[in-house]
C-alpha cells in the first residue's frame, strides 16, 4: 500500500536574518506549492532466507531530475550506501530515510521489532516530486514563445523537468534555478512524514492528525534537514512545512547537539531517541493573512540567490561592526513587530466589524494608497489606519534590509528589485511588496486587496516579471489519500536514467 505525503513551500514575509537568533520572530506563510513523497514496498514478498540478511534495498526516484538511485540500508546501523559509486546523491532524502527508520525503532519498541523488520525487508521504493512552483520555468515558456503569465505556467505538465542555471563565476547562483520557496525543507518533511506514516510511527490521516504526531515529524525533519545541510539553521522552513503558516521563533541550536554527535560514532537509534526527548524550545503561533488579501509571488528571472553565502556575509558584517549592526537589527525588529501588529489588528477588525472591513477593502482595492482615506465610521477608519500602518511598516522593513545589504556588501534588495517593488507598491490595491527571506534575486512578493491581484499580474508581465501560481495555504504536512495527480505521477516515472 503506497503512502503519499505532501508538505508545503514557504514565504518568509518578515524576519529575514533576524530569525536566525532567538528571541527574534518571523512571519512565515505556507503555500499551495507542495512537495510529494510516495513510499511503497520495493518487493511484493519477503524471501524466507532474507531474515538472515543485514541489509535491505532502498530505491529513490526523482523524475524531474531523471535520476534513480539504488541504496543498501543497513538494518543494524541504519546507514545508507549507494550501490554505485557514481550514483547521484541527495543528502536531504538520505538523512530523512535514516532518521525516520531510526525513529521507528526508537518509538515502536521491542515488541514491534519483527513487524518493522518485515516492512523494511520488503525494501523501500521512494519517489519525490516537487510542484513546478519551486523551480524556474521561464526559459521553457520563452522558448515556446508564450507570454510570461500564470496561464502559460499552467500549460506546463505537472512535475516538469528542472531547469539548471548556467555556470556563474560569482558563485551567487545555485545549480538549480529556484524560486525560493524552500524546496529542500518541504522535500525533507514530505519524505519523513511519508516514512513515519508508512512505518506506523504516526497517523497523519485526515481527521486523525494530532499535535504529538506532528511534533515527531517536526523533530525528525528538522534534524535530517540540519544535518544534511551541515549546519543548524533557524528551522522556520521545516516548521512551516509541518505545521503551516505561523509566527515562529527558532529553537536553541543545542537541541541538536546529540545529532551532530552522530557523525562521531554514536548509534543512530540512540541519537534519535535523544532528539525525540530533547527540550525543543521553539515557539510557534498560528498566523495567516487577514481576509480578502492575496499573496502573490513574482519571478524576475535572475535565477535565484545563494542564501548561505548571503547569511555568511551578514554574520561577517555583524562581527566587524557590532554597534551599527545591533542598531540596524533593533530597528528592523521593531518594524517587523509593527507589521505583525497591524496585520493582527486587521484580522481582528475583519472578525468584529466584517461589513465595515469588507467595504474598506473593496474600496481600497481599486485605489492607490494615498487615496485610502475617509472612513465613514470609527471601525472603517480603524481599518484604513491599520492598512496604512502595515504599509509604512513594510517600507521601514525594506529600508533597514537595504541598509544591511549595503553594509554587508550583498544585494539583499538589489536596485532592480527596489524599482520593481516601488512600482508594485504604487499600484492600486497593493498593501505590501518586498523580498522574502534573505532577499537577493529570488522571487518578490506582494499582498493585494480584494480583486486587485489580476491588475498586478498584468503589470508584472509587462515588466518581464512572471507571476507564479503560488498562493498562501495555511495548511502544513498532510497525507494524500486520493492524489488527483496519480496519472501524471505514473507518466512522469518513465524515461529514468539508472545510476
Amino acid at each position: 500500500m503506497a503512502v503519499i505525503a505532501s508538505a508545503p513551500g514557504k514565504v518568509l514575509m518578515t524576519g529575514g536574518y533576524l530569525i536566525l537568533e532567538r528571541p527574534n520572530a518571523g512571519i512565515v506563510l505556507s503555500t499551495n506549492a507542495r512537495f510529494y513523497a510516495i513510499v511503497k514496498p520495493l518487493y511484493e514478498e519477503i524471501k524466507p532466507e532474507s531474515w538472515a540478511w543485514a541489509w535491505t534495498d532502498v530505491k529513490l526516484t526523482s523524475p524531474q531530475m531523471s535520476r534513480e538511485t539504488i541504496y543498501k540500508l543497513s538494518l543494524k546501523h541504519l546507514t545508507l550506501q549507494p550501490v554505485s559509486s557514481s550514483a547521484s546523491r541527495n543528502p536531504f532524502v538520505e538523512h530523512a530515510v535514516q532518521y525516520a527508520v531510526a525513529a521507528a525503532h526508537a518509538k515502536l519498541g521491542k515488541d514491534k521489532t519483527d513487524a518493522l523488520q518485515k516492512i523494511l525487508l520488503q525494501g523501500l521504493d521512494i519517489t519525490i516530486l516537487g510542484c513546478n512552483e519551486f523551480y524556474s520555468y521561464r526559459n521553457q515558456i520563452e522558448l515556446q514563445g508564450l507570454p510570461l503569465t500564470p496561464e502559460s505556467l499552467a500549460l506546463l505538465p505537472p512535475f516538469s523537468s528542472i531547469t539548471f542555471n548556467a555556470e556563474e563565476s560569482s558563485g551567487q547562483k545555485p545549480e538549480v534555478a529556484k524560486t525560493g520557496l524552500g524546496s529542500s525543507a518541504a522535500m525533507t518533511t514530505a519524505v519523513v512524514a511519508s516514512l513515519l506514516h508508512y512505518l506506523g510511527v504516526v497517523d497523519l490521516s485526515s481527521g486523525k492528525k494530532v499535535d504529538a504526531d506532528l511534533d515527531i515529524v517536526h523533530m525528525i525533519a528538522q534534524t535530517a534537514h540540519c544535518i544534511a545541510q551541515g549546519k543548524v539553521g533557524s528551522g522556520f522552513d521545516v516548521s512551516s512545512a509541518v505545521y503551516g503558516s505561523q509566527r515562529y521563533v527558532r529553537f536553541s541550536p543545542e537541541v541538536l547537539s546529540s545529532a551532530q554527535g552522530a557523525v562521531k560514532g554514536i548509534p543512530l537509534e540512540e541519537v534519535i531517541s535523544d532528539v525525540l526527548q530533547a527540550k525543543w524550545d521553539h515557539e510557534r503561533k498560528k498566523f495567516s493573512l487577514p481576509p480578502s488579501m492575496t499573496l502573490l509571488l513574482g519571478e524576475p528571472g535572475t535565477g535565484g540567490s545563494s542564501t548561505p553565502s548571503m547569511v555568511g556575509a551578514v554574520k561577517k558584517w555583524q562581527k566587524s561592526d557590532p554597534q551599527n549592526s545591533l542598531e540596524t537589527w533593533r530597528k528592523l525588529s521593531e518594524a517587523n513587530s509593527a507589521l505583525e501588529l497591524h496585520l493582527n489588528a486587521l484580522s481582528g477588525l475583519a472578525e468584529k466589524h466584517s461589513d465595515a472591513y469588507k467595504n474598506v477593502i473593496n474600496r481600497c482595492s481599486v485605489l492607490t494608497s494615498e487615496k485610502w482615506v475617509g472612513g465613514e465610521d470609527e471601525s472603517s477608519q480603524a481599518v484604513i489606519e491599520a492598512l496604512l500602518g502595515a504599509r509604512n511598516s513594510m517600507l521601514g522593513i525594506r529600508n533597514h534590509m537595504r541598509k544591511m545589504g549595503e553594509a554587508a556588501g550583498i544585494p539583499i534588495e538589489p536596485e532592480s528589485q527596489s524599482e520593481l517593488l516601488d512600482a508594485t507598491m504604487n499600484m492600486e490595491g497593493v498593501l505590501l511588496a518586498g523580498v522574502p527571506g534573505a532577499g537577493g534575486f529570488d522571487a518578490v512578493f506582494a499582498v493585494t486587496l480584494g480583486a486587485s491581484s489580476d491588475n498586478v499580474i498584468r503589470a508584472w508581465s509587462s515588466r518581464n516579471v512572471l507571476a507564479l501560481l503560488v498562493r498562501e495555504d495555511p495548511n502544513g504536512v498532510s497525507i494524500e489519500n486520493n492524489d488527483p495527480r496519480a496519472k501524471e505521477i505514473t507518466t512522469a516515472v518513465s524515461s529514468i536514467r539508472i545510476e
